[in-house]
Parts: C-alpha cells; sequence; structure tokens
C-alpha cells in the first residue's frame, strides 16, 4: 500500500508539472491584451506599459515561468483581471458551487445507470434491453447544451414548474458561507425553506449533467453484467434455486463492481471539467463559469489556477479509484 501511495504521488508531481508548463504555455497564446484590459479602455500607452511592467509580462518567458511556479508553491495565483481579488481566494468561493452540482450529477448517474444497466443485462434480447440501450443512445447523442435550453423552454417558459437558473430564488439571501455548499449551509443554518429552493434550482442543471455520464453508466454496468451472467459460479448458483434477486445482487453485480467504480470515477472527473456550458446556460456561480469570463478575459492567472486545480482533482479522484479496487475486491493487489 505504502509503495502504490509514493508511486502515484511521484506520477502525480510529474503530471501536475506538465500541465503547470502546457497551461502557461496556451495562456500566453491567447488573443487579447491583459494589460490593457486592466488599465482600461482609456488608457493611454504609458499606462499600458506601466501595467505590464507590474506584470512582468514584459520579462522573459523562462523569467515569468519560473516566477509563476514559486508563486504556486507558496499557494499564490495571482490577482484575477475580472474579479481583482485573490484568484485563491476566487476558486474557494467558486469551487464548492461546482463540486455540489457535480457531486449530485454523479450520485445520480451512479445509481440511475447502474439499475438501467442491470435491468438491460438481465433483459438480454428483450423489449426492455433495446428500451434501455436505446436510452443510453439518446444520452450520449443529445448535445447536454442543447437538452439544457429545451429544458429551460419546457420545465420554466412553457411549464412554470422549475426556475429558469441561478442557486437561490430572486431577493433569497443566502446562508453564511461555511462549506460552500448551498444544501449544507442551509441545513446548517435552520433554515429547509432555503434547502428547498436550493433544490428546486439544482433539479435542472444536475440531470443535464447526469444525462451523459448515466448513458456511460448504462453501457459499461451492462456489458460488465452480461459477462458475470455468464460465468460459472452464476449458473451454480441459479441450479441451487437461488431467488434470481438474490444472484444479481450478491453474485453478479458485487463480481461486476470494477468497471462500475472506475466509470464512475471517470465520470465524477469529466463532469468538473464539463461544467463550464451547463453553469453558464443556467447562471450557476461556479468555477465553469468563472472560467469562461477568465478565457473571454484572457485572464492567465486565472486560467492557469484553474486548470491546475481541476487537474488535480481528477488526479485525486483515480487515486481514490485505484485505492477501492482493493477493497472492493481482495484479489487486486495494490502492491
Amino acid at each position: 500500500m505504502v509503495r502504490f501511495i509514493l508511486r502515484r504521488l511521484v506520477s502525480t508531481s510529474f503530471l501536475i508539472v506538465g500541465v503547470i508548463l502546457m497551461t502557461f504555455a496556451l495562456a500566453r497564446l491567447l488573443p487579447g491584451n491583459p494589460a490593457r484590459l486592466i488599465a482600461g479602455a482609456r488608457a493611454d500607452a504609458d499606462a499600458v506599459a506601466a501595467v505590464r511592467e507590474r506584470l512582468g509580462l514584459d520579462d522573459p518567458i523562462a523569467a515569468q515561468f519560473a516566477t509563476y511556479v514559486g508563486n504556486v508553491l507558496q499557494g499564490d495565483f495571482g490577482h484575477s483581471i475580472v474579479t481583482r481579488r485573490p484568484i485563491s481566494q476566487d476558486i474557494l468561493t467558486f469551487f464548492p458551487a461546482t463540486l455540489e452540482l457535480v457531486i449530485v450529477a454523479a450520485l445520480l448517474s451512479l445509481v440511475l445507470g447502474t439499475l438501467f444497466g442491470v435491468l438491460a443485462a438481465v433483459s438480454s434480447g428483450k423489449p426492455a434491453d433495446a428500451g434501455v440501450r436505446g436510452l443510453a443512445v439518446m444520452g450520449l447523442s443529445v448535445p447536454d447544451f442543447w437538452l439544457a435550453l429545451v429544458f429551460q423552454l419546457i420545465f420554466f417558459a412553457m411549464l412554470g414548474l422549475l426556475p429558469f437558473g441561478g442557486r437561490l430564488g430572486t431577493g433569497v439571501t443566502a446562508p453564511e458561507f461555511v462549506t460552500g455548499f448551498m444544501t449544507i449551509d442551509s441545513l446548517r443554518a435552520g433554515r429547509l425553506d432555503l434547502l428547498g429552493d436550493a433544490l428546486n434550482h439544482m433539479i435542472l442543471p444536475v440531470i443535464v449533467l447526469a444525462i451523459p455520464s448515466m448513458a456511460i453508466t448504462i453501457r459499461v454496468v451492462r456489458t460488465s453484467m452480461l459477462e458475470v451472467l455468464n460465468q460459472d459460479f452464476i449458473r451454480t448458483a441459479r441450479s441451487k434455486g437461488i431467488a434470481p434477486t438474490r444472484v444479481y445482487r450478491h453474485h453478479a453485480l458485487r463480481n461486476a463492481l470494477l468497471p462500475i467504480v472506475t466509470i464512475f470515477g471517470l465520470n465524477t472527473g469529466l463532469l468538473i471539467s464539463g461544467a463550464v456550458f451547463i453553469e453558464l446556460i443556467y447562471d450557476w456561480p461556479g468555477l465553469g463559469r468563472y472560467t469562461a469570463n477568465a478565457i473571454s478575459a484572457s485572464d492567465y492567472n486565472a486560467i492557469m489556477a484553474i486548470t491546475l486545480v481541476v487537474s488535480i482533482a481528477y488526479t485525486l479522484i483515480n487515486f481514490l479509484v485505484d485505492l477501492s479496487y482493493s477493497l472492493l475486491d481482495p484479489r487486486v493487489s495494490l502492491s
């Protein structure tokens, strides 16, 4: 176990260094002049030059990169051009909103994807199997941003059942910021009305985010379950007269868990990086919308910081997935 953790830490360190290098290079290729944005549209050339000098944009690229790495090691990502605040403070403010959305969407896709996948596997070749497979194909084929707009049209504009966007209704005061998770902070404040409002605003973005992940989970679970159901020990369990539900739940599904856990980890990581469009459409004040604003403003430091944070989160998720293998299947060794 210790050797496994050390190996993953070393590989993660190399990955982070590579991410820093690539994002630093790509950020410098973005169009736009951050010095002009900071100085203002009416600033003269001397004012813009002064800002460039203050930001170190006239220094050699190698010197800029060395300065940036040194600051990152101290937890300093600089200041955002858009918000004019420390980027580390912005990330702590906006990232919990994205995490709340992603965690709920990932769990929803896992539960529904597993249920539908098992149903398709045990009904292989039957209408239920064809229906579930069709649902999975549709979930992967329909663009999530288009689906988000259609859901807004139907459930907000036409039916008036769900809000257009945001985390809370207009005029509603948010609870004290403790965890950044609106649901948890509402419960902590004892405000069930805020909890209900927050959950109501989460429904549409969570469903839109969960659909593609659910479709992938359905396909993986179905394939894994079919493979396990054809094993000899399943046929033996059936021949002993064990109830089918017990065979599926205690024997087949348990042995099909590893691929399910793998796809859950991958989906969660992809949801974090793929929440940009959903947050923009639903006016969700998370890291995705912050990222879009940073890109449009050529906010170099913010872009690099966000990429680094998302990469670390993705790596941590995959590390936890690898670690869970030995807990789910004792035959898997992490040495």
